[in-house]
């Protein structure tokens, strides 16, 4: 059974994918490189009946030390085109980007629920561990956690010393045009955001509590919007010389640059005639549907929601602005990616 799990745990095809904190046990499933092209998130319902095995947790961690290659991350804060740069690691033989693994969904979840502090940890550097595992000799892993593990984001760095991150994010009116366009569910989803963000104790903006209540839905979404920054903006202090910012405006102007700029910063070999390539494989298409999709046809959407929400849009961040300066909060992070 040892040998066993030293097979498994070092085997990057054996995704770790969920942690059962009431069992100490990491539940695994299997997926290839291919598998991983062709989903857009690491989730329950996208991996599907992917063959799946429950091990040890701390077995399991233990026996994928000594194999791990150099990882390093990509924190966003929503509707920042973090999802296109995650697939744009997909480099045999230089690096694997992940998309979201669930499994560090499931410890900020436990973090809520009240995980012991130490415990959290350990599971968490043994996630961390798993996650690392390369595809091919020498590669890296670059992994894009959901933006609801970003309170978390400052323990997986300390965790591992090596590894460095790019912070995404929209700038606020490109990111309320976005919540807005999406109707209901987007409305939705910045009211889950932000609770979830409030459970974090990651809010401080100056209101009590009882007022977010008053709020719209595009106030509750700026409000989540500027929490965030600020969390950036402190990761951005604490390990200057590990994390760089980028917004989305800059990325899809600039995707070559950009791309460039976050190879040096992960220490990948690649160079400019196969950034050049990369760029216009995955950034010519959507990256969720995979549809052909460029900077023009996100420059229309972004009309559309100005046409329709533009008014409630410029209210709110007018309101936002007042906020963050109350407040204290950047809305220009620190420690750009492109100067």
């Amino acid at each position: 059974m040892t040998d066993d799990i030293a097979t498994i745990a070092r085997d990057a095809t054996w995704l770790p994918h969920r942690y059962d904190p009431g069992h100490d046990a990491i539940h695994f499933a299997r997926l290839d490189r291919a598998g991983h092209r062709a989903r857009t998130f690491l989730t329950d319902a996208e991996l599907g009946d992917a063959p799946r095995l429950i091990l040890p947790r701390a077995a399991s961690g233990a026996r994928a030390g000594d194999t791990a290659g150099p990882l390093h991350f990509l924190f966003h804060s929503a509707y920042c085109c973090s999802t296109l740069v995650a697939r744009a690691f997909d480099l045999a033989g230089v690096a694997m980007g992940l998309k979201e693994p669930q499994i560090l969904n499931d410890m900020i979840g436990w973090r809520r629920r009240g995980a012991p502090p130490d415990r959290l940890a350990e599971a968490m550097d043994d996630a961390a561990t798993l996650l690392a595992q390369p595809f091919a000799r020498g590669e890296a892993v670059v992994v894009k956690p959901s933006n609801v593990v970003n309170p978390l984001a400052s323990v997986l760095l300390t965790l591992r010393p090596g590894a460095r991150a790019v912070l995404f994010h929209a700038p606020l009116e490109t990111y309320l045009g976005s919540i807005a366009r999406k109707g209901m569910w987007g409305r939705l989803w910045v009211r889950e955001l932000f609770a979830g963000l409030l459970a974090d104790k990651v809010v401080d903006l100056g209101f009590a509590p009882e007022r977010y209540i008053e709020q719209t839905d595009l106030q509750i979404a700026a409000l989540g919007w500027l929490a965030q920054q600020r969390l950036f903006a402190g990761l951005a202090a604490r390990y200057p010389d590990r994390v760089a910012t980028l917004d989305s405006e800059r990325l899809v102007t600039e995707p070559a640059a950009a791309l460039a700029a976050m190879m040096r910063l992960f220490a990948l070999p690649v160079d400019a005639a196969r950034v050049d390539r990369i760029v216009a494989d995955v950034f010519a298409r959507h990256a969720k549907s995979g549809e052909a999709f460029d900077a023009a046809d996100r420059l229309a959407d972004q009309r559309d929601a100005a046409a329709v929400h533009g008014e409630e849009i410029a209210k709110v961040i007018t309101w936002a602005g007042a906020v963050a300066a109350q407040a204290g909060v950047p809305l220009v992070l620190p420690r750009p990616l492109l100067a």
